[in-house]
This record gives structure tokens, sequence and C-alpha cells, in this order.
């Protein structure tokens, strides 16, 4: 089994995925981190699970399809969105499961550090410096046992909070396992896969102000969340009820996204499921649209593919439903359904009103009313299809 199907993210020697040296954290005037990225990189390298077996040359051709895809499936994806980027694209990286770690080890602490700095200063009582650094090293290997799960499911994302820019990553072993799995056509499983990603890339790339504004939206909803320590450990039990729930196979409810509760905190939870939503649905909807003139077994690798995604054990669902990866399944399905009805609506040109400002981005009801949102931003209502 060959494990590195290609060169990792570098963290340079004894500087930390935050681009920082150990020293200059503990110097900063917040106190020690609250989270310890390092430690979360080196758990998640303990537990990650082995990925298939493949030789060297297996890999490296892996390797090379998948280049060669990302830049066939982006003239797609140009041609069928009739989006442009402004500047150059960001890179794209074909990555082991421990490299998709580092990377997103390296986004998160860029985007969460500030909030989380904020989140400590905000306490009425402050731990010490022991108890801190203790406390940095409990949710550095919880944040680990999270990215080991999730290295083994990713099959690529486009990372916007790490690198200058952003990077596309897609995680070579992880498409080889899904493609043995379901004994669907290699190369067009990998088109399949590079189209989706590439489709955000080009989002955040065509559309310079879509990465602010969402990090603006993950700041507000920081801001609003109720610390107070009963209110938080009574949530706490609602979630855990919540996974109760799914260990039955009910698939209703929210996990841990049950923790944002009241007006102000739910109301900007909404605006961000309803632009998550818009993101990948725009992207399930481009994978496919695409056609069979592009991707021959289309049709076949979807169905094959949604029935994958549902899960099937206790424990996967418990995990989803504690990640809120069953809320983003959602996402796919009623982002795509926004899409969909947008397009043959008014035509994908009308639809990219969606990207012209914040105000024009869907609201949460009008995911399942997309004739309302036409209504809203183009100021007539179409005829609905029969």
């Amino acid at each position: 089994m060959v494990r590195a199907y290609e060169t990792r993210l570098e963290l340079g020697g004894r500087r930390n995925v935050a681009g920082m040296t150990s020293a200059q954290q503990n110097t900063t005037a917040a106190g020690p981190p609250l989270v310890d990225w390092d430690l979360a990189v080196s758990t998640a390298g303990r537990l990650i699970r082995p990925g298939p077996q493949v030789s060297r040359s297996e890999a490296d051709a892996a390797v090379q399809a998948l280049r060669r895809l990302a830049d066939v499936a982006d003239g797609h994806v140009r041609e069928l969105t009739g989006l442009e980027p402004i500047g150059a694209l960001p890179p794209t990286r074909v990555v082991d499961r421990i490299g998709w770690v580092e990377a997103n080890a390296s986004g998160l602490a860029s985007l969460m550090g500030p909030l989380l700095t904020r989140l400590a200063e905000r306490r009425e009582t402050q731990p010490g410096r022991r108890a801190a650094a203790m406390g940095a090293r409990v949710t550095g290997a919880q944040a680990g046992v999270v990215l080991s799960f999730l290295a083994g499911k990713v099959l690529g994302q486009f990372e916007l909070f790490g690198k200058q820019g952003g990077e596309l990553l897609l995680v070579a072993p992880n498409v080889v396992e899904v493609e043995r799995s379901l004994g669907i056509d290699p190369g067009d499983f990998r088109l399949w896969v590079c189209l989706h990603e590439c489709t955000h890339r080009l989002q955040f790339s065509a559309v310079p102000w879509l990465g602010d504004h969402l990090a603006s939206r993950v700041e507000a909803l920081v801001d609003a969340l109720d610390l107070d320590p009963k209110v938080l450990r009574d949530r706490i039990t609602a979630a855990v009820r919540e996974l109760a729930r799914a260990a039955r196979g009910d698939d209703s409810g929210q996990g841990l996204l049950a923790l944002v509760q009241g007006a102000e905190s739910k109301a900007i939870m909404d605006e961000i499921t309803a632009l998550m939503s818009l993101v990948e649905g725009h992207a399930e909807y481009v994978m496919d649209a695409v056609g069979p003139e592009v991707v021959p077994s289309v049709a076949a690798i979807r169905a094959k593919f949604d029935r994958r995604r549902k899960g099937s054990g206790v424990f996967d669902r418990m995990v989803r439903r504690l990640l809120g990866i069953d809320v983003k399944m959602r996402q796919y399905a009623e982002g795509g359904a926004f899409v969909r009805a947008v397009v043959d609506a008014i035509g994908m040109e009308g639809f990219n009103a969606v990207w012209s400002s914040p105000d024009a981005l869907p609201r949460y009801p009008e995911l399942a009313r997309p004739l309302d949102w036409v209504e809203r931003v183009h100021g007539y209502r179409p005829a609905a299809a029969s």
C-alpha cells in the first residue's frame, strides 16, 4: 500500500499549522491558543485508517489523472456556468488523507483562531496558563478525532481559508476507494468529482466578496452565541439526545447544530445554511448538467453515489449526525433543487444574478420557494413549470 499520493503540505519543521512557532503563539496577548492544532494533526495521523492497496505506479497514475481532469473540468464548468475567475485560479493539489488533514487544520486555525480568542476574552473568569494549555490539548485531540473521520470520507474540497487565495484539494486514496467500491468507471468518476470541486473554486474565484461574506457570517454567529455555562450544558444534553435518536435510525434533527439557539443566532445560522446550500447545490447541478456527452456514465454514478451517501451502520449514522453531515446532505438536495428550478425558469444568466451582491443571495425560506427569489431579485414572477 502506498500512503502518500503526493507531497503533503509542508509545515516548516517545528512551525505549526497556523504559521507561527509555538513560542510565538504562547506569547500572543490572549495567552495560549484554545486549540492545539499541531496535536490535532498528530492525533488524526495516528487514527486515520489506511487507504486502498495500490502500487506506486497506480498511485502516480491516479495523481496525474486527477491533475489533468481538474483542468478539463474547469473548462466545462466555465462554459456551463458563464462564470470567469478574477485573476489566476488557486492551485490544484492532489493529496493523501493526512495531507487533507494538514490543509484543513491550517484553514481552521486561520478562520477560527481570532474567533476563539474573542470567545476566551468574553469569559467571566480566565483559566490559568497551565489550565489553558491543557484545555488546548484536549480540544486539539478532539479536533484530531473529527479530522481523522472526515479524512476517510472527503473526495475533494476547495479550501478557502488556508493558503492565500485558497487551494483545490483532491484526496486521491478516497477517490480510488470509492470508485472501486461502487464498481464505476474510474475516468468518468474522477472527472465527475473534479467538476464538483472546480465549481466551488470558480464560485469563490469569480465572486471575490463571497469568501469574506461567509467569514463575516461565521464571526457574527460567534458574537450571537450565548456562552452561559448552564445554557451550554442544557444544549449539549439536547444534542446528545439527538445522537441517541440517530442510533435508532431517526433522521430528524441537527446534531451539534442544535447548540445554536436564540432568535439572533438562529437567524444568522439560517443565512449560513442558505449560502452553503446555494454553493453546494450549484456544484451538484453542474456535475450532473454537463451530461453524458462529458461523463458518459453520469446517471449510473449519481444513482450509486447517492445510495453511498446515506451511510449504513449505527456508528456512521451517529458520527454523521454529530458532525452535521446529515444537514450537509440536505443542503445538497435543497440547494440543487433551488438551482435547477431557477435555471429552468429564467436560464443560467438570470440565475447568475445570485452572485451580484450579498443581498441577492437566497434567503432560507426561498430555497423551498425559488420563484420567490426570482420575484425579489428580478422584479417579476415567471410562470411555474407544468
